[in-house]
């Protein structure tokens, strides 16, 4: 056991921070808009801390042990990082994932010696999971349940903590809006509870996309909710997930999912960063939070996250034939997102 959680702190000690990127906005509107790239994790995705994580709270808890199977229901990315470190103590590991899962996520999940475990109906990847961890003599790592308590929230460099550390030198150290996006509700409930420890005057919003049932459960009270899914593939669930605390949440915003992937496009045109679709849900959420702060006068900071690269969308949200197929028109929102940054209107 020891020996275990000397690994993944070790792995711990080897990565360095992630860099906090500007995206450029014209210098007279005031407002500074900051990327957190995520994406250069060891796995390539914000979800290697949640990995992380998520062994460190099983370890200490006693869950697992020498040869235990881990078992995981994910939409891809959680699963790439979990494969990693199950690789890192020599333990099997079985991602169960809904069919459409991008074939780039599921090539890396295999490459970290994974397998996976592909059902049509998105919702019944907790029950599948439960049931090969009861097959398997397994754990199901669940991080739709623990990821809101394996994470410190008060600190100790988790990601909130890392953002702020990174604006002390900024024109505006204490941002004015965080904007991300929920797949398990850890990092907005990290974040959230993170910005009132500390008492900073910053809000937090959470992006949702089509689909999702976050952005109704907040709406309505009423965590009971229940949707049919998203197509933006980390974010999004067809349930409030345990984990989302909705509490911390100052607001959210419904992101339409050809606006994320209009966004997610358009980074690539402003900053040669190629993201995925969360991303774009992210980074269109935020550019109408800065739209909100100049129409309303205000100067500040906005700070969201580039969740993953775009390598492992190359198949879907990069391909404009399966762009078509499902029926999705970028043009729309892309020429709203030319226009803004161009003509500097008070609204996306």
């Amino acid at each position: 056991m020891a020996e275990a959680i000397r690994r993944v702190e070790a792995d711990a000690n080897r990565s360095a921070d992630t860099h906090l990127h500007v995206f450029p906005l014209p210098q007279e509107w005031g407002i500074e808009l900051y990327l957190k790239d995520e994406s250069v994790h060891p796995t390539g995705s914000l979800k290697h801390r949640l990995a992380r994580s998520l062994f460190l709270y099983s370890l200490a808890s006693g869950w697992l042990s020498e040869g235990t199977p881990v078992i995981e229901a994910s939409s891809g990315s959680t699963a790439v990082s979990e494969a990693y470190f199950a690789r890192l103590l020599g333990l099997p590991f079985i991602a169960v994932m809904p069919a459409y899962t991008s074939p780039e996520k599921i090539a890396l999940i295999e490459f970290y010696g994974g397998r996976c475990h592909l059902i049509d109906d998105p919702r019944g990847i907790y029950a599948e999971s439960n049931r090969l961890a009861q097959e398997t003599g397994g754990h199901f790592m669940d991080q739709f349940t623990y990821a809101e308590r394996a994470t410190d929230w008060r600190g100790n460099n988790n990601i909130a903590e890392s953002i702020f550390d990174q604006l002390a030198a900024e024109p505006h150290p204490v941002p004015r809006w965080i904007v991300v996006g929920a797949g398990t509700g850890g990092t907005s409930a990290t974040i959230g509870r993170y910005v009132r420890y500390r008492r900073h005057e910053t809000e937090l919003c959470v992006v949702d996309p089509d689909g999702s049932a976050f952005y109704e459960g907040w709406s309505r009270g009423d965590v009971g909710v229940s949707a049919v899914g998203s197509r933006i593939e980390g974010i999004g669930r067809p349930r409030v997930e345990p984990s989302f605390v909705p509490a911390v949440v100052d607001t959210m915003l419904r992101v339409p999912d050809a606006a994320s992937l209009a966004a997610m496009r358009y980074l690539v045109t402003v900053t040669g960063q190629r993201a995925g679709g969360s991303t774009g849900t992210n980074l269109w959420g935020a550019l109408t939070l800065v739209a909100r702060m100049r129409a309303g006068g205000e100067r500040g900071s906005v700070v969201t996250l580039i969740c993953d690269g775009g390598d492992r969308y190359a198949h879907t949200y990069y391909d404009d034939a399966w762009v078509a197929a499902q029926g999705l028109d970028l043009a729309p929102y892309t020429r709203r997102l030319e226009a803004f940054m161009a003509y500097g209107g008070l609204e996306l």
